[in-house]
């Protein structure tokens, strides 16, 4: 499948073909793209603002802002499924998900992170979870979705179609959205998905849907305060 994101950009370290929808937000919209991680300061986890899966209290906090339409971050989704499988019942690792829907790519992506908001606003984290869950199923990506789905899923997971349709409709959710989106390009986004391993305000960043093996090295460096000089795998693959 060729990718879409490129604008345009060829990735290449070691002459492998680096993937993880890459979207590049720079001035000449061509800077080179590694797999390698750094450490900044971030926004912590606000739960007036963020959705968490997890132990709100974990020490460590996997961080996602994800583009809805992105077929990577549909692929990284099932990763942190198993990521939280993993380390969800020792109460350690926790993952908060942030939009960051790339509209110049992807129309539809704005409006479906606003109806995982909705769908927040009836059920909170869990039904924010369970919703995204839902669209990842159904939608081929790449801005393929009709968008009339947005309540049938709602109704198929148990929401108030009256209410997700009015909360979509109000336009509610749109400036935290494009807020979130801001967020992720200042915080060094440079496509979807984009990750932060945290403790505290402090992060290891990661570009690309990183593998299971990776983003377990990642965590368990942060876990035990380790220093992590790059990710132990390459992101997937565009084609």
């Amino acid at each position: 499948m060729k990718s879409q994101y490129v604008l345009p950009i060829t990735i290449v370290v070691a002459g492998a073909l680096i993937a993880g929808a890459v979207f590049l937000v720079g001035k000449n919209g061509s800077t080179p793209t590694t797999p390698g991680s750094q450490k900044e300061t971030a926004r912590e986890y606000d739960p007036k603002v963020d959705h968490i899966l997890g132990n709100p209290n974990a020490q460590v906090k996997v961080v996602e802002y994800a583009d809805l339409e992105c077929p990577f971050c549909k692929t990284f989704n099932t990763t942190m499924h198993q990521i939280m499988d993993y380390y969800g019942a020792s109460g350690k690792v926790a993952w908060v998900y942030r939009p960051f829907p790339l509209a110049q790519l992807h129309s539809k992506a704005p409006k479906e992170a606003e109806a995982a908001e909705c769908a927040a606003d009836q059920g909170g984290d869990a039904a924010f979870y369970k919703y995204i869950d839902a669209v990842y199923a159904v939608t081929p990506s790449e801005n393929n979705l009709d968008l009339a789905q947005l309540p049938v899923i709602a109704k198929q997971n148990g929401l108030n179609v009256d209410t997700f349709n009015q909360c979509l409709a109000s336009g509610k959710y749109t400036k935290k959205i494009q807020d979130s989106y801001t967020e992720a390009i200042n915080e060094g986004g440079q496509g979807t998905p984009f990750i932060l391993v945290m403790i505290g305000s402090e992060a290891v960043t990661l570009q690309g849907a990183q593998p299971y093996d990776s983003m377990r090295a990642a965590i368990d460096a942060v876990l035990g305060n380790t220093p992590v000089t790059g990710s132990t795998g390459s992101s997937t693959s565009a084609q």
